[in-house]
């Protein structure tokens, strides 16, 4: 299946994703280095005869460029997802080893005369103090950027000059006196580790990754450099998080009864709480909408309701709670109910789809209405709704 194109919110969503980890991770580790006054290199003998041409400012400075374009020139959103995902498991790596082993260039930056060429070069201190040495991002990032652009450009003299460009770009940190050759050698073994690990044409989100990255950017910041223990919990947290969802574990949260247990809460209060908060975010934001949508007579969909809502449901009518990661309201528990754990933005199981559909037309033919509801009421309970009103009548024990 193709993908499909990419709209304006997906790329400006991935954009403000990576742009804020990169800031996150990247000054943190910056601030860390020279709090701790690093001196040490890896700088190889030969590199001291290296010139610097004040020239190269310009490469150098249009990474920045290329960080903000890249996202708005791929085409689809499969496309759009694996630059973001590439870029982002980049940052969080380099941003670990930066913390663990942190490095400073190894001589100072020269004096500039002319006045233009020194302003371009002082605005790199703004971001590129001289540390975040290995691996180096600039040349990691140019790769990936490569990777991206190079199927949206025809053959030819176009594709020939954006190549030329991004190679200026990534020597451009020898030349301008940011990186040494052995941080060039790093970023290129980083950039080629992060098209292996993200491929393309996947179908659905890769949400695992999306709780990987956030734990890594605690781990890099929050654990190794301020050695906070609330960031050790977070991390630990969205840990388990990203490996639930990584062996497609739907009875990760052990929801019983409508509830999740102490100890769940204990361990996944991080997440737990995200969706509590955007269920409540949600509520408001619709508060003048309807607040179930009714298919048919005896099919309803939509979000969990709070207890006031729920009081709009028929006083026979069986819910069906998709919600794994939000414990049901007690006025829909008091219905006749039943509970199936689906992951959130995944592709339910077929046994498990089955079984709810096969639920559901057993409530309708005893003559109940059946309120099917997820946390939010936009994806699961939509899937499962659609295809019972295109398979129903087959539906049979």
């Amino acid at each position: 299946m193709p993908s499909l194109p990419a709209t304006v919110q997906h790329r400006l969503r991935h954009l403000l994703l990576n742009a804020l980890t990169f800031a996150l991770c990247y000054l943190t580790a910056n601030l860390l280095a020279q709090q701790q006054g690093i001196v040490r290199h890896a700088a190889l003998p030969f590199e001291s005869s290296i010139p610097f041409l004040q020239w190269m400012i310009l490469p150098y400075l249009s990474s920045s460029v290329f960080f903000c374009l890249v996202f708005f020139m791929v085409k689809t959103q499969d496309e759009l997802r694996v630059i973001s995902q590439r870029l982002l498991l980049a940052t969080v790596v380099a941003a670990i080893l930066f913390v663990i082993y942190p490095l400073q260039f190894s001589w100072p930056r020269p004096v500039i005369e002319s006045p233009w060429w020194a302003y371009l070069y002082a605005s790199l201190t703004l971001m590129d103090k001289p540390y975040n040495q290995l691996p180096s991002l600039h040349v990691s990032y140019c790769i990936l950027f490569w990777s991206a652009l190079r199927p949206q450009i025809q053959p030819g003299p176009a594709r020939s000059l954006l190549a030329g460009w991004l190679i200026l770009t990534a020597l451009s940190t020898l030349f301008t006196y940011q990186h040494h050759v052995l941080d060039l050698v790093g970023g290129a073994l980083l950039a080629f580790f992060c098209i292996i690990m993200i491929t393309p044409r996947k179908t659905e989100p890769h949400v695992a990754f999306y709780y990987l990255v956030a734990a890594c950017a605690l781990l890099s910041t929050g654990v190794l450099a301020w050695h906070l223990p609330l960031a050790l919990y977070l991390m630990c947290s969205l840990l388990l998080v990203s490996l639930a969802y990584f062996r497609r574990d739907c009875n990760f949260l052990h929801k019983r009864n409508g509830l999740h247990a102490w100890w769940i809460w204990l361990m996944y209060a991080p997440y737990l709480l995200g969706y509590w908060l955007t269920w409540h975010a949600v509520v408001w934001r619709e508060r003048r909408k309807p607040v179930v949508i009714k298919l048919t007579e005896q099919l309803w969909v939509g979000r969990r309701l709070s207890n006031a809502e729920a009081s709009q449901l028929p006083a026979d009518c069986s819910i069906i709670d998709l919600a794994n990661e939000l414990s049901e309201t007690r006025a829909l528990r008091a219905h006749t109910y039943r509970y199936f754990p689906l992951m959130d933005l995944q592709t339910p199981p077929p046994d498990t789809v089955r079984e709810i559909l096969l639920h559901m037309r057993a409530e309708m033919d005893g003559g109940k209405t059946v309120y099917l509801h997820c946390a939010m009421g936009y994806s699961r309970c939509i899937v499962l709704a659609k295809l019972y009103m295109s398979q129903g009548t087959l539906i049979r024990p």
